[in-house]
């Protein structure tokens, strides 16, 4: 069929630093398997097919033995990195500048690898199940190239994502009567209490749509990230603090093209809980929830034999 199957990124060039390295990345399960395998199961099971992994150039060999090679049997595995240097014609990296450039630029990294829709998903975050068959019918449904503006995301519900062990920081949806996405408000120390949730001693309602950076995107938006890595190297100009720190953040420049009209998102609604490890004492309780997952049967212990691409 001439319709590209849709494609899983994810972004891992954050891996290892956070961890001291791949060798130490923590199993969540008697198996050994990693918050990803799960990750990549479901989107196998959902109908993708190939994954990309955004990566340091620097972790490559200790990546694809710690995890590529045995998926490899399983789907089409590439890998690309992300690379400081690697900026628009005409600009250099700022004296000193030693930070990534954040979650837009790691997307821009695959430009080469993209040549149809494709999700994308942080490496160390669960999504469940759920998003993923409900992004990749998205994408199979609505895709083509007339289409190209009309994005997706997965709304988790913000009480499914909160932790016991400190704040955490969402981005809190208000979308139309459609479900299509309005705003996107960075809502920063949100922690449960008896009731619900509060951020920063105000009540927060715990059935609110949250995004966890898990966007359905298409290849012509991958040529509106090039456009708008430009503007931000425009807007850093000469400003040091952001010269050495400023991000270009997916979220927010996908909320700039939203507010002027270049591309619809709708939310589609995932009832999943999501788990990641935000706290150190979030591990033990991540452990858990994938030890009763499996007890529950919706995984199996030995993850992929059941799986032929």
């Amino acid at each position: 069929d001439n319709m590209k199957k849709p494609v899983l990124v994810i972004m891992a060039a954050g891996m290892g630093s956070r961890y001291g390295g791949l060798k130490q990345i923590d199993p969540v399960d008697k198996e050994g398997h990693i918050i990803m395998d799960f990750s990549i199961y479901d989107a196998v099971q959902a109908g993708f097919r190939k994954v990309v992994f955004i990566i340091k150039k620097e972790n490559e060999a200790d990546f694809r033995s710690a995890i590529g090679d045995r998926l490899s049997n399983q789907l089409e595995v590439s890998y690309v990195f992300q690379n400081l240097h690697n900026i628009p014609e005409g600009y250099e990296v700022p004296e000193g500048r030693v930070k990534p450039w954040g979650t837009g630029h790691a997307v821009l990294s695959c430009i080469n690898e993209i040549d149809g829709p494709f999700v994308v998903i942080n490496a160390d975050d669960y999504y469940g199940k759920e998003a993923f068959v409900k992004i990749h019918e998205f994408l199979i449904n609505n895709y083509t190239p007339e289409r190209s503006k009309e994005l997706c995301m997965a709304g988790f519900i913000l009480g499914n994502t909160l932790s016991d062990n400190g704040t955490v920081t969402r981005g809190i949806c208000a979308v139309d009567e459609n479900d299509y996405l309005t705003d996107v408000m960075e809502t920063y120390e949100i922690k449960k209490t008896e009731d619900g949730a509060e951020s920063q001693g105000n009540k927060i309602n715990v059935n609110s749509h949250v995004s966890m950076n898990m966007w359905g995107l298409t290849p012509e938006f991958v040529g509106l990230l090039e456009e708008g890595f430009v503007e931000f190297f425009e807007n850093i100009k000469g400003d040091e603090a952001k010269e050495l720190k400023g991000e270009y953040l997916l979220p927010i420049y996908i909320d700039e093209l939203l507010k002027k009209g270049k591309v619809s998102v709708k939310l589609l609604e995932t009832q999943d809980k999501w788990f990641g490890v935000t706290y150190k004492e979030d591990k033990p309780v991540v452990v858990e929830s994938f030890a009763k997952l499996i007890a529950d049967g919706v995984y199996r212990k030995d993850l992929f034999s059941d799986l032929q691409a």
